[in-house]
């Protein structure tokens, strides 16, 4: 099949110091829709080109983590309005490089920008000096900027998962080198030079390529905190890098999300059911905190199924991005596809029944494109490999189960402990929630339906290191520095 470029193909560059940079080579970004076009062009930066920019960081850093903080929260506000204004360009481009329906793309640059208001509206007051008066003098707790932050954002939500890193970087006084993933590269470059243009030249910097790149960003000595949104087998390698140096982490990694539905839960309740399906297969289910398992108690099992199964096929239309009808497009990339593709095999081939849900609205489009329909998985085992990997795809395992402890025990098993969802009465919800080990459980929804950018987000276990989002998610580029100051010199311990 041969690749040609389309006329509106773009090309973006790496961005050092202020200037776009150039490199000897390219690689080109395909349409998940139309594979045979290339929505854009995105440059191979090279080691060299990375160290250039981490020293550029490094060397603004020198200067920029004096600055105010109404002064960086002044630019974070123009960048926003920036984007606002650009906002149905840039959704054109991410819809055409991703894959995301219009409506969808529309979401991740809701979602980025309700965190850099918050994170404007929050900075001063999670930044601000704290001075204690004391019995033995006086100590002052500032968080001090950390120094030149690496950057590294994923392929499912790049405009999102950049903005998450960069807002609270900048407005902690620290400076950044972001490297956006290569399945989607373009929309989240032109994101970060709208940011940059509304600050000085090194602030932010912007580098794309492969494992050499990635691996001067996570052992070059200059970069003092890496934020890391992507694979749990990836992060063990960015953590074994970085050993050597030393660097402060936020990684934010793999989850195998449960949502379980208690025997109080209403199957006749609609909306909660369309709730389930939309965390399911929102973003054709490439979302790290979306629902991949789901347990419902046995008692309610049978209707449950067949109350899902009508939810589904109304709300899931497998089409074009750009057709206001589809709410599911393709998956990202061909290798995403087939991984999809060879867990519902297994399942199939260790006796699962696999049942097509929703509507293919053009089988044309279909079988060119990297769609996948999205599928129920029902009659598999606890451990077979659809329910205990991360699909990142539209397919979903439905489980039964006996009682509370068991569904616990299931849940608390798995490697990963990033979000979770607990269905029924409120109270009852609410105590199972307390039992499991996620770093957010929601009640009577899920995934981005229940997220709240004022609140901590991140993982137990193999989900990720640290927190993004809230207060938390703003001091994290910081370091907190004590600093004492006693009136008493001489301990009463210490001899003469």
């Amino acid at each position: 099949m041969t690749t040609q470029a389309s006329p509106e193909a773009i090309t973006v560059e790496a961005l050092i110091n202020g200037q776009n940079v150039k490199s000897l080579s390219q690689s080109a970004k395909e349409n998940p829709t139309h594979p045979t076009e290339i929505v854009g062009y995105f440059p191979d930066t090279t080691k060299e080109q990375a160290v250039e920019a981490i020293e550029a960081a490094a060397v603004t850093f020198k200067t920029w983590k004096k600055t105010d903080i109404e002064e960086r929260v002044a630019s974070m506000r123009k960048a926003i309005e920036k984007i606002r204004a650009a906002e149905n360009e840039i959704v054109n481009l991410l819809s055409r490089e991703h894959g995301k329906p219009l409506y969808d793309a529309h979401g991740e640059i809701y979602v980025a920008l309700m965190w850099m208001e918050f994170a404007c509206n929050e900075a001063a007051a999670a930044l601000q000096e704290q001075v204690t008066e004391h019995d033995h003098g006086k100590t002052i707790l500032s968080y001090d900027p950390i120094g030149v932050v690496a950057a590294i954002s994923p392929w499912n939500y790049p405009i999102a998962l950049s903005t998450i890193k960069i807002a609270p970087a900048l407005l902690a006084g620290n400076t950044i080198v972001l490297k956006p993933s290569p399945y989607a590269p373009l929309a989240a470059a032109k994101v970060a030079e709208i940011i940059a243009s509304e600050f000085p030249a090194g602030v932010i910097n912007v580098v794309h390529g492969g494992a050499d790149v990635g691996v001067e960003l996570t052992t070059n000595p200059k970069v003092t905190k890496i934020a890391f949104t992507g694979g749990t087998e990836t992060a063990k390698h960015i953590i074994k890098a970085a050993s050597d140096t030393i660097k402060d982490m936020t990684l934010e990694l793999g989850g195998n999300d449960a949502a379980i539905f208690l025997e109080s839960f209403d199957v006749n309740d609609e909306r909660a059911m369309r709730r389930i399906v939309v965390s399911n297969f929102l973003t054709t289910g490439q979302i790290c905190m979306i629902a991949k398992r789901v347990y419902v108690h046995r008692s309610i099992y049978d209707a449950f199924v067949e109350k899902y199964i009508e939810a589904a096929n109304r709300w899931i239309r497998i089409g074009d991005p750009f057709d206001p009808n589809t709410t599911v497009g393709p998956v990202n990339n061909l290798k995403q596809k087939e991984y999809v593709l060879g867990l519902v095999e297994d399942a199939k081939q260790r006796g699962a029944k696999v049942t097509p849900l929703g509507t293919i609205l053009d089988q044309k489009l279909f079988d060119q494109g990297y769609y996948l329909q999205p599928t129920l998985v029902t009659g598999c085992d606890a451990h077979d490999r659809i329910v205990v990997e991360e699909q990142f795809g539209p397919t979903v395992p439905i489980l039964p189960f006996d009682d509370e402890e068991q569904v616990i025990g299931l849940h608390n098993e798995s490697i990963y402990g990033l979000t979770s969802s607990v269905w029924g009465s409120e109270a009852e919800a609410i105590s199972v929630a307390r039992q499991l080990e996620a770093g957010t459980t929601m009640i009577n929804t899920a995934a981005v339906q229940g997220l709240d950018v004022r609140f901590p987000f991140g993982g137990f276990k193999q989900s990720g290191i640290g927190r993004e989002y809230g207060t938390e998610g703003i001091r994290t580029y910081t370091e907190p520095h004590v600093i004492n100051v006693p009136n008493m010199l001489d301990l009463p311990y210490i001899p003469e």
